[in-house]
Parts: C-alpha cells; structure tokens; sequence
C-alpha cells in the first residue's frame, strides 16, 4: 500500500462510517463509534436545500473535531453537477484529511480534483474515489496507479450504476451481487492492486442484518479489500473484526518475514512445510502494517 495514507497519520481503513452532512449531533456520536475514519456526506444524504447548511455544519465540525485522532473525509458532489465547488470553498480551511469523490472517471477525475483542491490551498488531503458509478468508469480503472500518490484507497458503489444502465437490481435475494457488478466489484480490487492503494469494499445496506454484514465482511476480507464502509455506527464494530487480521494471521506473517529476514537472498523457502516466496513475503508485510 501506498506510504501516502501514513503520511497522513492513520495508517488503517478497516471501517468508514458516513455521516450526514447536515446532522452534526450524529458526528459527535459518531467519533465515539470506534470508525477508523468518517465520511461527513455532502451528496446523496443532503437534500439540495439542505446542502448551504450543510458545508457550514461540516466545516464547523472539521475544526472542532481537529483533534479527535479520528481522519475526517467529507464526500463532496460530483465533478460536472455545479455544486463541488461551493464544497470545496467551505471546508477548505477546515483541512479535512480526505476527500471522497462520487462518480469518479479515472485519473482525469483525480488531476481535476487536485487541481480545484491545489488553488484553495489543499494539498495533503488524500482523494478516495468511488470508481465504478458510471459505465464509463469502469474503463479507466486502469488509470488510478498513475495518480497513486494523491489516493487514500479505491472504493466502488452498488447503486448508482445500476441506475445508469438500466439494471433491476444489482443485488441478489442473499445480499451477493448479480454478475455484472460482480465485475465492477473484482475490477476495483484490481485496480486499487495495481495501483498499490487500499481497496475498500462497498456498503452492506441492511442495517439491522448484522450476521449478513458479518458474512458481507468476512468476504471482502477473504478477496483481499482492507476495510469497508459502513451506513450505521452498530456495524462498525463488525466490520472492525472482520478486517482485523487474526493472533494466528499476525503470527504467521511475522514467521514468514522472520524466515525471509534469516535466508535474505532466498527466493524460495519453506515454513511449517509449506512453500513460501517472495509474494507471500509481500502479503505478510501488507498484513502486518494493519495491526
């Protein structure tokens, strides 16, 4: 993963907790929710005639939460829907640690951004796109790694391009994805690979289901995403432990480094009788940095 989300001061994503804009009595019980991180939302949970009071409530909290150790993103609007720019002219100063990008397109989407980011002053706050709610999106995935040093991780939605293309649902009766957004899903986690970011996987929008949130996480833990966003502060704990690597996952990548570290010019080893090389050598380091 990218040196750029510990730069910032955190160095895990297990679990992002949204929290709407408008509602800044649930961001202060939010910091206390256990979220590696909040999203305070400007787009889809604020009404249009909601969203001037909103940027005042995000960027007041910005400041009064500064010291809360807890890494603050605010998801903005889109790039082309008029609105971005009066949020990015309100939090501004308030120095968010991220910004969340809806309908992202690719590396243009994340230079434009910089940009508008850059001219008001803000230079070290990481972009998380969302970078898979467009049809078009989904083909400039490949472009995240060459703007890999502005990202905070990569992260995919469920909702709005089903929308986009017409689909009746994206989700099957058990929670688990229809085909094709099994494909944007697989294809974000590749992307944020290839890029050497954080893949963080979707929402699991049953609130109250928190056996099939468990099941959800354990899942994208299995395929390899880091963290997860959550709608609901009663799931961020389960997501904790989901993407919490394990005493004996912990156990096993430090034996693994510690055999690397004794033979350091060997490609190949064996530990417990098992072959190891130099990619297992890799997902162990990864492993241990998210202790």
């Amino acid at each position: 993963m990218t040196d750029a989300i510990e730069n910032q001061g955190f160095k895990r994503l297990r679990s992002m907790l949204f929290v709407p804009g408008d509602r800044p009595d649930r961001m202060r019980k939010a910091l206390n929710s256990a979220a590696d991180a909040l999203i305070l939302d400007l787009e889809d949970s604020v009404a249009v005639d909601a969203k001037a009071r909103a940027r005042d409530e995000v960027a007041a909290f910005l400041n009064e939460a500064a010291g809360s150790g807890v890494p603050l993103f605010v998801r903005v609007n889109p790039l082309d829907g008029g609105l971005i720019d009066a949020d990015l002219d309100a939090i501004a100063e308030a120095s968010p640690a991220g910004i969340m990008l809806p309908k992202a397109e690719g590396a243009a989407s994340i230079i434009d951004l910089d940009g508008r980011l850059r001219r008001r002053g803000v230079d070290r706050a990481l972009i998380l796109p969302i970078a898979t709610e467009t049809p078009k999106a989904l083909f400039r995935l490949g472009e995240y790694a060459d703007v890999r040093e502005r990202l905070a991780g990569l992260t995919w939605g469920a909702e709005d391009l089903p929308a986009a293309v017409g689909s009746l649902a994206a989700r099957l009766a058990d929670g688990s994805y229809t085909p094709p957004y099994e494909i944007a899903r697989a294809l974000t986690l590749f992307a944020a690979s290839a890029a050497d970011v954080a893949p963080i996987e979707t929402v699991y929008p049953a609130i109250r289901d928190l056996e099939g949130l468990a099941a959800y996480a354990a899942r994208g833990a299995r395929d390899g995403f880091v963290g997860m966003m959550a709608v609901h502060p009663d799931q961020v704990p389960v997501i904790n432990a989901a993407f919490a690597p394990s005493p004996q996952d912990i156990a096993h990548a430090q034996a693994v480094v510690d055999a690397f570290a004794a033979n350091p010019g060997a490609g190949v080893l064996m530990l417990d009788g098992k072959m190891i090389d130099r990619p297992h050598l890799k997902k162990a380091l990864a492993l241990l940095a998210r202790r």
